[in-house]
C-alpha cells in the first residue's frame, strides 16, 4: 500500500465525496472531502495536498475557474485531475491547458482512478513554483490596456522594443509575446553579438529571442545586432529587446547608433511602474507571500489590512524586485502570524524606503468617530497623499481620483486642501 500521500477530494455530490474517499483510504491514501470551492480553497490553504480530484460542474465556482485560479495565485504547485460526469473534449483540453495533470470522466472505473491517481503522485510529487508572471500585475486600467496592446502586437513579425523604469517586468512582458510550444531564448550577456551574431538563430527558430539592457550594448554588439536583424525572417524569429534607459541622450552623443535603434522601436511600449498601478500592489504581496509559503520558505503568515495599505502606499523605486525582497524580509523577520502595519513601517525604513506614506495609510482614523467626520478625514488624507504622489500636477490627480477637475478644486477646497498640498487651519482634527 501507499502511505503518507494526501488527496483533496472536491465534489458537489456527497455519494461520490464518499465513495471516492472510501477507496483512496483502502488504497493507503489521507483523504480530504471539500463539496464546493469554498472548502477546497480553505483545506488548500491550511495544507497543500499531494493530489487534488476536482470535479468540473460545481454550484458556486466550477472546477475549471477554480484551477485558473490556483494556477494564477501560484497555488498549483500539486498535480490536479479533473473528473466530470458531463466530460467533453473541450473540457479536457481546456483544463490541461491550464495545467490539469489528467481528466475522468464519471462513472469512473476503479482500476481507471486508482492508475490514474498512482500516475499523478508518481509524476507531480512536487510542482515548481511558477514565480510572478504577468497576470500577476493585477487588473489596473493600465495593465489591462497593456495586456491589450501586447495582444495586438503578438503576432507581428518585426521587433519590439520595451522601457520602463528598472525592475517593471520586462521579462514578464516579453513572455507574453511568446508563443505556447515555441522556441524562448534569452541570452545572459552581450558580447555573442559582437563575436557571432548569428549563433542563436538555430536554436531561437520559430520562436523568441529577448535582449535585455539595450543601452548597455558596446558600438562592437551594436553592429552585431545590426547584422542579426537583416536574418531573423529567415529563421521566424521574433526580437524582443527592452532598456530602462533613456535612449535619446545616449543617440545624441553618439554612443548608439541612430539607425540601428530607429529598426528597433519601430513597436515601442512602455511598461508601467508599481507607482501606476499601487491598487495592484496588496494582491501582488499576497501572492510573493503565498509563494514563499507554498515552497516552505518561510513560516505560514498573512497580511494585516493595515499592512496591505501600507504596502500600497510606498513609492516602491525599483518596483519589482525591491518589493519581492521587500516581502521576503516581512515574511523572515515578523514576530507572529500576521505581518503588521508596524512591521511594514519597519522593514521600509530598513531598506531605504520613506514609509511616511505607511504612516499615512495606518494614520488611525478612530473608529469611534461619526461616520460623516471619519468619512471627511479619511477624504482629507486620501486627496493630500494624491497630490503629494503626483507632485501637485492636478491634471493627473483629477484623473488618478476620478474626478473633473472643477469639482476636485472645489472638492479641495471643502476639505481645506490647496493644490500644493499645503492645508488651510480647516485640516481636520
Amino acid at each position: 500500500m501507499t502511505m503518507n500521500n494526501n488527496i483533496l477530494v472536491v465534489d458537489d455530490e456527497i455519494g461520490i465525496r464518499e465513495l471516492l474517499s472510501e477507496i483512496l483510504k483502502d488504497e493507503g491514501y489521507n483523504v480530504k472531502v471539500a463539496e464546493n470551492a469554498s472548502a477546497a480553497r480553505i483545506s488548500r490553504r491550511e495544507q497543500r495536498p499531494d493530489l487534488v480530484l476536482l470535479d468540473i460542474w460545481m454550484p458556486d465556482t466550477d472546477g475549471i475557474s477554480l484551477l485558473k485560479e490556483w494556477a494564477v495565485s501560484g497555488q498549483l504547485t500539486m498535480p490536479v485531475v479533473m473528473m466530470s460526469g458531463h466530460g467533453t473534449i473541450e473540457s479536457a483540453i481546456e483544463a490541461t491547458r491550464i495545467g490539469a495533470f489528467d481528466f475522468l470522466e464519471k462513472p469512473i472505473s476503479l482500476p481507471k482512478l486508482i492508475a490514474t491517481v498512482g500516475k499523478a503522485l508518481a509524476g507531480g510529487k512536487m510542482l515548481p513554483n511558477p514565480g510572478l508572471t504577468f497576470a500577476h500585475l493585477g487588473r489596473a486600467k493600465v495593465v489591462t490596456e497593456l495586456r491589450q496592446r501586447l495582444d495586438q502586437v503578438s503576432r507581428l513579425k518585426g521587433p519590439l522594443l520595451l522601457t520602463g523604469e528598472p525592475g517593471c517586468g520586462f521579462e514578464l512582458i516579453a513572455r507574453m509575446v511568446h508563443q505556447r510550444n515555441t522556441a524562448w531564448l534569452q541570452p545572459a550577456e552581450h558580447s555573442w553579438l559582437a563575436q557571432n551574431p548569428f549563433a542563436p538563430l538555430t536554436d531561437a527558430r520559430d520562436g523568441v529571442l529577448f535582449i535585455d539592457q539595450l543601452d548597455a550594448l558596446n558600438k562592437s554588439e551594436q553592429k552585431g545586432l545590426a547584422q542579426l536583424l537583416s536574418k531573423l525572417d529567415k529563421f521566424n524569429v521574433r526580437l524582443v529587446v527592452s532598456t530602462a534607459q533613456p535612449m535619446l541622450p545616449l543617440i545624441e552623443s553618439g554612443e548608439f547608433d541612430s539607425s540601428l535603434f530607429a529598426q528597433l522601436s519601430g513597436v515601442t511600449l512602455r511598461i508601467p511602474s508599481l507607482r501606476d498601478h499601487p491598487e495592484d500592489i496588496p494582491d501582488l504581496a499576497n501572492t510573493v507571500l503565498l509563494q514563499m509559503v507554498e515552497a516552505n520558505e518561510c513560516a505560514l503568515r498573512h497580511f494585516s489590512v493595515g499592512a496591505l495599505n501600507g504596502l500600497r502606499n510606498l513609492e516602491w523605486p525599483g518596483n519589482l524586485p525591491v518589493l519581492q525582497n521587500a516581502i521576503k524580509t516581512l515574511a523572515l523577520t515578523s514576530l507572529s502570524g500576521e505581518i503588521s502595519a508596524e512591521d511594514v513601517v519597519r522593514v521600509a525604513r530598513e531598506i531605504g524606503l520613506d514609509p511616511v506614506g505607511v504612516a499615512g495609510a495606518i494614520g488611525r482614523i478612530p473608529f469611534d468617530l461619526p461616520l460623516r467626520e471619519a468619512r471627511e478625514r479619511f477624504e482629507f488624507q486620501y486627496f493630500l497623499h494624491h497630490i503629494r504622489r503626483e507632485d501637485g500636477n492636478m491634471s493627473r490627480v483629477a484623473d488618478k481620483v476620478g474626478l473633473e477637475r472643477t469639482h476636485l478644486y472645489r472638492t479641495l477646497k471643502q476639505r481645506g486642501i490647496r493644490p500644493s498640498g499645503k492645508t488651510e487651519d480647516t485640516t481636520p482634527g
